[in-house]
């Protein structure tokens, strides 16, 4: 098998490198990649806005499997794209069409679908810039804390948490207002739910699924869950307040619904589902989904899966999953972001990143590096992911720690208390 793998993150990293180990694979490319990926894939020059491209890249190198890492081009419609060319219809595709995209595309096609069929979420209430004093009166019947967010996709950064009212209807002017473009031209309100954050990712063809290793992130980008929300500053899996029982409740209340509702609504699914949820008190909750791998989790979640992901893509695409078994190493892997000083604000680009100090049995995958002159360099807010798989959390935090002091780069952060929470 002949695979792409579209995108250039740290989720991508790690999808390759699990890709990469499988007896099944060919070739491995990755459109455009990273340094990390360029060890074990091609890394291909590719603008990932045309699809045209993506399909000259295909077409070229004769690619059988296409796996998407992040959501833009999904909601875009790469899938259909494909579906719709007789020169790519046969290419096996890991990723939803536009329809079923929508579930991370619109904040409020997502709550509306939860709605539909009877899933657990906060309650909310969405509202257009011509509703904006609407939004505001509606704030006063909620209690504090507040969540605000922007109906589309703003790279894990359009969830405003305030504390009180004051705060709160200020972020509902600036979402309404264009602070993240187009994504902001809804807004969704919803009640706090008080508990513990995961996530949870289904792979699926719409009709067979298979549960991959949850996973708890660190949106925020100060310790203790301070300041502004981050693409991801880290990641745990194992989740350990997740036992068999709660789990069970997900299958059986969001997992399940989920795909039932998808098929009453005529949606087609083949790909990967996140499920943000909220632990209340035992019963989970649906914070959002997405429709693709999460980041960081990705880096956490595919070192614990000693099974080959690979087959069960195949297998998932032609319709036999329920045939594949899916192998979970008991071990715990913890996942730690190095970002850039200012992020997710500003922050600068190409600052040197020095990796000869690295060593030891810990997982590098890149995030927002590239190569210019022949050296390494910072190229995004998020830089570099680390992961160490061990017997516990305690284990992993002490290697992480240790191995990101040696490998820094100027004005690198992250955070202190990854797992802390959990033990």
């Amino acid at each position: 098998m002949r695979v792409l793998i579209i995108g250039g993150g740290g989720r991508e990293n790690a999808i390759a490198w699990k890709v990469s180990q499988s007896n099944l694979l060919t070739s491995l490319f990755c459109a455009p990649g990273n340094p990390g990926t360029s060890g074990i894939a091609r890394n291909l020059e590719i603008d990932l806005k045309d699809f045209n491209s993506i399909k000259e890249a295909v077409t070229t190198h004769n690619i059988g499997m296409v796996i998407v890492g992040p959501e833009e081009q999904l909601v875009d419609g790469l899938r259909d794209f494909f579906e719709n060319d007789s020169q790519l219809k046969h290419v096996m595709f890991v990723g939803p069409g536009k329809e079923g995209a929508q579930l991370e595309g619109s904040k409020d096609f997502a709550k509306e679908f939860m709605k539909r069929h009877s899933i657990p979420t906060a309650a909310y209430k969405t509202f257009t810039a011509n509703e904006m004093d609407h939004a505001r009166n509606f704030l006063a019947t909620l209690s504090p804390p507040f969540v605000l967010k922007a109906d589309g996709l703003a790279a894990g950064k359009g969830v405003i948490i305030p504390d009180n009212i004051d705060d709160a209807r200020i972020a509902v002017d600036q979402i309404l207002g264009g602070k993240f473009g187009s994504a902001g031209n809804k807004v969704v309100i919803e009640e706090f739910l008080h508990g513990i954050e995961l996530s949870v990712f289904v792979l699926t063809n719409g009709k067979e699924y298979m549960i991959l290793p949850e996973a708890k992130d660190y949106k925020r980008i100060w310790d203790g869950d301070k300041g502004p929300n981050t693409g991801g500053m880290g990641a745990v899996s194992p989740v350990p307040f997740a036992g068999k029982e709660f789990l069970d409740k997900v299958e059986k209340r969001i997992v399940k619904p989920t795909l039932e509702g998808l098929s009453k609504d005529g949606i087609s699914y083949k790909g990967f589902i996140f499920i943000g949820l909220m632990n209340c008190g035992g019963d989970p909750y649906v914070i959002e989904y997405n429709v693709r791998m999460g980041d960081p989790e990705t880096e956490a979640v595919m070192p614990r899966i000693k099974s080959d992901l690979l087959s069960h893509l195949i297998a998932m695409e032609n319709g036999v999953l329920s045939n594949e078994i899916l192998e979970i190493d008991s071990q715990t892997a913890v996942t730690l972001v190095m970002v850039s000083d200012g992020y997710p604000g500003d922050y600068k680009k190409g600052i040197p990143v020095d990796l000869s100090k690295l060593t030891g049995d810990t997982l590098l995958f890149h995030s927002g590096t590239k190569e210019k002159d022949g050296k390494l360099v910072t190229s995004g807010g998020r830089v570099l992911a680390l992961t160490h798989v061990g017997t516990c959390i305690s284990e992993c935090r002490e290697k992480l720690y240790k191995t990101a002091a040696s490998i820094g780069f100027d004005g690198c952060s992250y955070r202190k208390d990854l797992g802390l929470d959990l033990n």
